[in-house]
C-alpha cells in the first residue's frame, strides 16, 4: 500500500471511530437514525472559491458529455454577483448551466423543487449564511429532495456554506459577532470548517470546539482545497493552488490534533 493511500485509509478509519464515539445530533429535517449513505452518492466540496476547475471536475463526475449544472444560492440570498460568477466559471466548460432563485411563487414558477433539483446532473451550492440556508431548505423540503438527488447520483457540491451544508455540523459565521456551531444536512458524518486559512479565527475556534467536544472530529479546508466524497467516505483530497491544504482534526486528552492530508492538484 502506498504511503498516501495508507494515510488516507487511516484517517478515514479514525473519522469513523470519532463519529461513533461523538454525540449523534440530528440534522434539520433528518431522522435520528439516518439511512446509510448511497454508494453512488457524490459530493465535491472546497473550503472556498468554487471556480471553473471545481465545476469542471463536477461535470466530469457526472459521466455526461454535456451535463446540466444547476446553481442555487439560498445562503447568499441569490446575490447577483455570485450568479454572474457562476456563469462566468461555466463559460469555458461544455456544460448546460442554469440558476434557480430561492424564492418560488405559485404565479411565476411552474415546477416544484423536486422537478427542478432531480432533473439536473450536478448542483453547485453558494457560500453565504449557512444557518439561513438550512432554515430555507427545511421550510421548503429542499433538504429531503437534496438527499434524493444524492441517492440518485446527482453530484452535489460547493464552497463555504456550500461545503459545510453536507456535514452533520461545523463552524459558521452565520450569527452576529462571533463564530458558532451549526447543524447541517448530515450526509457526511462529522464536522467541517471552510476558510481554514482565509479567516484568522476559523482555525482556533474549530480546534477548540473539537478539543472540548463541542464539535465532533472532522475536516478543515483552506480556500482552493477540498474533498471528493463517494457515499460519505473521502476518495480524493484536492487543491487548486500551491499551499492549499486539507486537515483532519480530532481530539485526544482534551487537545486538538491536526493531521494534514496530502492533496492532488486539480
Amino acid at each position: 500500500m502506498k504511503r498516501r493511500d495508507f494515510l488516507v485509509s487511516s484517517i478515514v478509519g479514525a473519522a469513523a471511530v470519532g463519529a461513533a464515539a461523538g454525540k449523534a445530533a440530528a440534522a434539520p429535517g433528518a431522522t435520528k437514525s439516518a439511512p446509510a449513505a448511497p454508494p453512488n452518492g457524490k459530493i465535491l466540496l472546497a473550503g472556498g472559491r468554487y471556480g471553473t476547475k471545481w465545476i469542471g471536475y463536477m461535470a466530469e463526475l457526472t459521466g455526461k458529455p454535456r451535463p446540466k449544472i444547476l446553481y442555487i444560492a439560498p445562503a447568499s440570498f441569490d446575490n447577483p454577483a455570485g450568479v454572474v460568477n457562476f456563469f462566468e466559471a461555466c463559460a469555458p466548460l461544455n456544460v448546460e448551466a442554469s440558476f434557480q432563485p430561492s424564492a418560488i411563487a405559485t404565479t411565476r414558477t411552474n415546477r416544484t423543487w423536486e422537478e427542478i433539483l432531480l432533473t439536473v446532473d450536478g448542483i453547485v451550492v453558494s457560500g453565504g449564511n449557512t444557518l439561513n440556508q438550512q432554515a430555507i431548505w427545511q421550510a421548503h423540503g429542499v433538504d429531503v429532495i437534496l438527499r434524493k438527488a444524492w441517492e440518485q447520483g446527482i453530484v452535489l457540491g460547493g464552497a463555504s456554506a456550500g461545503s459545510l451544508a453536507w456535514f452533520e455540523e461545523g463552524s459558521t459565521d452565520s450569527r452576529a459577532k462571533v463564530l458558532s456551531n451549526v447543524k447541517c444536512l448530515g450526509f457526511i458524518k462529522g464536522s467541517h470548517s471552510p476558510h481554514y486559512d482565509a479567516e484568522k479565527n476559523r482555525q482556533p475556534f474549530y480546534t477548540n470546539a473539537i478539543a472540548t467536544g463541542a464539535l465532533s472530529p472532522g475536516y478543515a479546508c483552506y480556500n482552493d482545497a477540498g474533498i471528493y466524497f463517494e457515499g460519505d467516505k473521502p476518495k480524493r483530497f484536492l487543491s487548486n493552488r500551491d499551499g492549499a491544504k486539507v486537515f483532519y482534526v480530532s481530539a485526544k486528552d482534551g487537545k486538538a490534533i491536526e493531521t494534514e492530508i496530502p492533496t492532488e492538484r486539480l
